[in-house]
């Protein structure tokens, strides 16, 4: 499975890169963000241009993401969606995620603006493109899918971004991307041993549903609250050790545990929700 971390600073990137993350994420994403997930403890980065540049210079072995912003036109302070994706292009993108899409218009024109120059991904995550998933997936050029559970979860008006795991939603929009033979990912995973819901629980539905790519959440390394910079590397290479070192018992489960391990999601999610709400 493909692990990327979110950074906009070449030497946290080159750290990751030599853990073995194999993808690192530049996000650029900030329209209308702030507006959906205001007074959230949620990561909101507005990366730039030259940070694209930045990390591509430093990068022989990863891969480097770049998440855009939704589609949109030009204005007074920033250039217009194609602009933006023709300078993710030049400054070297491997792979171009679109999030917080709501329409088959608004895919087709990314689609259509990336021109097969980049992989493209398209970041699933409001009701409006959950309801149309079957009309998006008959287009032509969709590369990778991602589910993002922060924010589809707020679409929904759930508790607890991981009740889209619990109650079916993942397992059923994968299986329509495996039909499709379209590559997917979906949410984020804490380090080994921690988590709300504890990050063995998530990493076997990952395996029991065929995902290849998960996002290293900030707790798996929050360079904030590191002390120094041999410390964050510390902490990256342990993690995702750790994290290859659980796939490799995956691999041999049976399905019966494969199903033990989404009961426990189930309940633990449930206990998570329950303690969330009693505070309200």
């Amino acid at each position: 499975m493909e692990l990327m971390y979110i950074t906009n600073r070449t030497d946290i990137a080159s750290i990751a890169q030599s853990a073995g993350v194999d993808r690192i994420f530049v996000d650029m994403e900030y329209i209308g963000k702030d507006l959906r997930q205001g007074g959230l403890d949620t990561v909101q980065s507005h990366h730039t241009i030259e940070n694209v540049k930045e990390i591509r210079s430093v990068l022989t072995n990863s891969k480097l993401l770049v998440r855009c912003n939704p589609i949109h036109g030009a204005t007074k302070d920033y250039l217009s969606s194609a602009r933006e994706i023709d300078e993710i292009v030049k400054a070297g993108a491997d792979i171009i995620m679109l999030p917080y899409f709501k329409s088959v218009r608004e895919v087709k024109l990314f689609i259509d603006l990336v021109a097969g120059r980049a992989k493209t991904c398209l970041l699933l995550e409001t009701s409006e493109a959950q309801n149309i998933i079957d009309d998006i997936l008959e287009l032509r050029g969709i590369d990778e899918m991602y589910i993002g559970l922060n924010d589809l979860h707020l679409s929904k008006g759930m508790t607890f971004m991981f009740e889209l795991l619990a109650d079916g939603t993942v397992e059923e929009l994968t299986n329509k991307f495996r039909k499709k033979e379209i590559k997917y990912g979906f949410g984020g995973v804490a380090r080994v041993g921690t988590g709300t819901l504890p990050a063995e629980c998530i990493l076997g539905e990952h395996y029991r549903l065929g995902s290849e790519a998960v996002i290293l959440s900030r707790a798996f390394c929050d360079v904030t609250k590191e002390p120094n910079i041999e410390s964050v590397e510390q902490k990256l290479k342990t993690g995702v050790h750790d994290i290859r070192e659980y796939e490799k018992k995956l691999a041999t489960w049976t399905d019966e545990q494969f199903e033990e391990n989404r009961k426990k999601t189930v309940e633990c999610t449930k206990k998570v929700v329950d303690i969330i709400n009693s505070k309200k």
